[in-house]
């Protein structure tokens, strides 16, 4: 009898690994997914199509909550943990109701790693939030201008039609909404974008790397949260951010990232205090004492300044590094305080709806607004959120445009940021393998 498989997932690795390990292994049954993290995700079906000619049906999607009932009524002999950005204790927390429940826990290793064919530059990170845009930004940038082509394949963010998304190519504007891309998934993408470069994702990671493959001479693996890379690495970047030290040690799979890296960039080191700076360093050295090691800061830029002194200012900043990143605040609120506003106002009393939720569930977010846009509801909820709170300025601390997809009549400003190294070789010495 083929053994029976639970997968734990958040419509991201999950599915990868599936596709990776399990869709055309007859010694093995898939009976189902779990979805956490990301709203909406559950109550799904992994659809036949993407669950090849074994899965007649596809492939059901439950909530997570219903874990030990289902390891019960569907029989599950292994439980198979596919989703990142998670405290070590969580992912224990997880294994204990699994073993509980009489199956085993597993977390899969190598397996999953596709072989390019082409150079493969992986930038990954120990928490979500950590720097992991600008870094991938800068080293697309040395690539490109040392004449090679680069395709970005972005980790997966498929939130909605599974089989639309199987393979997405993106090189303009046009195409994030030829795809109704989420908020999160602009962040990502736009910014690559915008500076001519590719950007692909999608579901089928084989069918994604054949095909970013024939069209780049490297391969730039912009991972997602703390995730590992899907590809195996010529060359693995992990980036670590001292405002949360220790973090590097405590989330999963961020640790497995920074003991697997060659070069570890220690990141904001502009704006952290000296002692936590100092404490990541050492942790580094203790997980991965052979990787080379870099300091990096990551300056501020605003695009109008002058429309945050004196003004009554509402901070957005970056939806999943406040939420599961657990971040209190990011650029936007730096630059606020930096510029002189008068006042930062709390979005908390004006929410409505899925944002409202999205505060109750993550306290630790206060006077600032997490770009939450996983549908069109969910933004229209967010633009009400920000008329509601009336401020003289919307002060923009996501890597996108955001104004341009909330309908809201409020100046705004942009803050952006970018990577500089300070101490350690440069990106060029780096990428010197590569180049």
């Amino acid at each position: 009898m083929p053994r029976r498989v639970l997968i734990l997932g958040a419509a991201g690795r999950d599915f990868h690994d599936f596709n990776v390990l399990f869709r055309d292994d007859p010694e093995v049954e898939v009976v189902g997914f779990t979805a956490a993290q990301i709203p909406n995700i559950e109550e799904r079906r992994y659809p036949p199509q993407l669950a090849g000619s074994r899965y007649p049906q596809g492939i059901p999607i439950y909530p997570e909550e219903e874990l030990e009932r289902l390891i019960t009524d569907l029989a599950v002999e292994q439980a198979v943990f596919a989703y990142s950005d998670v405290s070590h204790e969580h992912v224990m927390h997880l294994a204990a109701r699994v073993v509980a429940a009489g199956a085993e826990f597993v977390l899969p290793g190598d397996r999953t790693l596709l072989e390019s064919p082409v150079p493969v530059v992986a930038v990954t990170a120990v928490r979500t939030g950590s720097g992991k845009s600008p870094t991938s930004r800068a080293v697309r940038r040395l690539l490109t201008g040392a004449g090679k082509r680069v395709a970005v394949v972005r980790h997966p963010m498929p939130y909605g039609d599974l089989i639309r998304q199987r393979l997405q190519r993106f090189a303009a504007y046009e195409d994030l909404e030829r795809g109704r891309c989420t908020i999160e998934e602009r962040e990502e993408y736009e910014p690559h974008i915008a500076e001519g470069s590719i950007v692909f994702a999608g579901v089928d990671y084989e069918a994604i790397l054949e095909a970013a493959a024939a069209e780049a001479d490297v391969i730039l693996w912009d991972g997602g949260n703390n995730d590992l890379p899907f590809f195996r690495p010529t060359l693995h970047i992990c980036v670590v951010d001292p405002h949360r030290a220790g973090h590097e040690l405590r989330y999963w799979p961020g640790e497995a990232n920074l003991r697997r890296a060659d070069v570890v960039i220690v990141n904001k080191v502009d704006s952290a205090a000296a002692g936590a700076v100092a404490e990541v360093l050492d942790n580094v050295a203790f997980a991965n004492p052979e990787a080379v090691v870099v300091q990096a800061a990551s300056p501020i830029t605003v695009e109008a300044p002058e429309l945050i002194e004196g003004r009554r200012v509402l901070v957005v900043e970056d939806g999943p590094t406040l939420t599961h990143g657990e971040m209190a605040y990011g650029a936007g609120v730096l630059a606020a305080r930096r510029h002189g506003a008068a006042e930062l106002i709390d979005p908390r009393p004006h929410a409505v709806g899925s944002i409202a939720a999205t505060f109750a569930a993550f306290p630790h977010v206060g006077t600032l607004l997490p770009a939450m846009g996983y549908g069109e509801e969910q933004i229209a909820e967010l633009a009400e959120t920000i008329r509601r709170a009336d401020p003289d300025t919307v002060v923009v601390g996501t890597p996108i445009d955001l104004m341009r997809l909330v309908d809201v009549d409020v100046p705004s400003t942009r803050v952006s940021y970018d990577l500089e190294v300070v101490a350690g070789p440069s990106l060029d010495e780096i990428l010197r393998p590569v180049l």
